[in-house]
């Protein structure tokens, strides 16, 4: 291999000498030719092996059962081998071709050695993400923190590529920049915390994929409410609904709680959870000569129907005495109610059917019985969702009278006074 090297890029010096063009003109001319050629053949030789690399990977994907190999391709595993063996045959030109050049061949050399390293941590972190991703579609594995133990493998590779790049630069061994390290690294962490906490943090929250530019974040602690529109090392900043800027200090990001509003965009709905407190004394059954005049209510007449003969059928079969009204099965203007704000919001054309839509009663308060909605808008911007959620209630304040609730208020002394 050596002895073909040396015969592709030795003739090109001897040829121009025959020109008779200077020692200096034909070493740099002979230079230019040799470097072009190795440009040519190098990528001839990335076109051919990205294509045998990329296919017999393709090929192979497709008639193995397992999802490692498919997740390879996606990550693109086999297009970052195919970078890699034209640098090893770069590097292995060198010499050759900077043979009279030995202060350029010294510095290309280690660039190209440097690079070699980084795609080759680049290779080993597609190939990483390709078992992560086939790891968390096993049962077993869903729940584990695969990405933390995938970070830290990275980071330790990283810093070890670190190393080997200082020591090749400058000519260090390593062994004696790895006791250098050790002897300096409590005074870095002592003058830079705040640096390297955000280094991490950064790094983190990038590789976790917990804030992007464009997201709306809440960070109570720091009164931030908005959209995030800058993120670097040290800050994260924050346009609050009211045009205000909120900076916060990245690594909080890690370290506090704070609410990413993305998934709630990304999804069908925004979900509307509010309730009414209704005046527990106002809750009661219906006589049957409310119920028929509750049943001109079109969205409850058809249940009210079914409802009544079922609690006849169930009081006549177990000869309950109907002469008090609490005996037996009865039906109670609070249920009735409840099924009646039901059937008005799947009706409702501005909610996401497809989710959770429920009307539901929740422990009850000093103040009164709970009634909550909860359901999910299929218009998720601001304005349109407070809009919709205002002319449900709108229509709950409005509808509630005839079914002879009450709403629960605070008494004001005014009114107090007057009686």
């Amino acid at each position: 291999m050596h002895k073909i090297v040396e015969k592709v890029f030795g003739w090109c010096y001897p040829f121009l000498q025959k020109f008779d063009l200077g020692e200096t003109t034909t070493a740099y001319l002979s230079l230019a030719v040799n470097i072009f050629i190795l440009c040519l053949f190098s990528y001839f030789i990335y076109l051919i092996f990205r294509f045998i690399l990329v296919t017999m990977m393709i090929v192979i994907a497709r008639k193995t059962k397992t999802r490692f190999d498919d997740l390879l391709v996606s990550n693109k595993t086999a297009k970052y081998i195919a970078h890699l063996i034209p640098l090893l045959f770069i590097y292995k030109c060198v010499p050759i071709i900077l043979e009279n050049f030995v202060y350029w061949e010294a510095i290309f050399g280690k660039l190209v050695g440097i690079y070699i390293v980084l795609l080759s941590l680049w290779i080993i972190k597609t190939i990483f993400n390709a078992l992560r991703d086939y790891l968390k579609q096993d049962p077993k594995y869903s729940d584990k923190p695969i990405d933390s133990y995938i970070q830290i493998i990275m980071i330790v590779l990283w810093l070890f590529a670190f190393i080997f790049v200082i020591s090749k630069l400058f000519g260090i061994s390593t062994n004696t920049m790895l006791g250098t390290f050790g002897a300096i690294s409590a005074i870095i962490i002592l003058i830079f915390r705040d640096t390297i906490l955000g280094f991490v943090a950064s790094v983190q929250v990038s590789l976790n994929d917990m804030v992007r530019i464009g997201d709306w974040i809440t960070f109570d602690k720091f009164g931030a409410d908005g959209d995030v529109i800058e993120i670097n090392l040290a800050t994260v900043k924050v346009r609050n609904f009211d045009n205000t800027t909120t900076t916060i200090p990245t690594y909080s990001l890690i370290s506090d709680s704070f609410r990413n509003w993305r998934g709630m965009l990304n999804s069908d709905g925004r979900r509307i959870k509010r309730h009414i407190l209704i005046r527990a004394n106002s809750i009661r059954f219906l006589n049957d000569e409310e119920l028929q005049g509750l049943k001109k209510i079109q969205l409850v007449s058809s249940y009210i129907e079914n409802r009544q003969n079922e609690i006849e059928k169930f009081n006549k079969t177990h000869h309950i005495d109907k002469t008090v009204l609490i005996n037996g099965r009865n039906m109670t203007n609070f249920g009735l109610f409840r099924k009646y704000i039901t059937q008005y919001l799947h009706q409702y054309p501005g909610l996401n059917k497809d989710m959770i839509l429920l009307c539901r009663q929740l422990q009850p308060t000093p103040h009164g019985i709970p009634l909550e909605i909860y359901t999910f808008s299929n218009d998720k911007r601001f304005e349109n969702y407070e809009y919709i959620m205002a002319d449900i209630f709108d229509h709950i304040f409005a509808s509630i009278s005839y079914f002879d609730l009450e709403i629960y208020e605070m008494p004001s002394g005014k009114s107090d006074f007057i009686e």
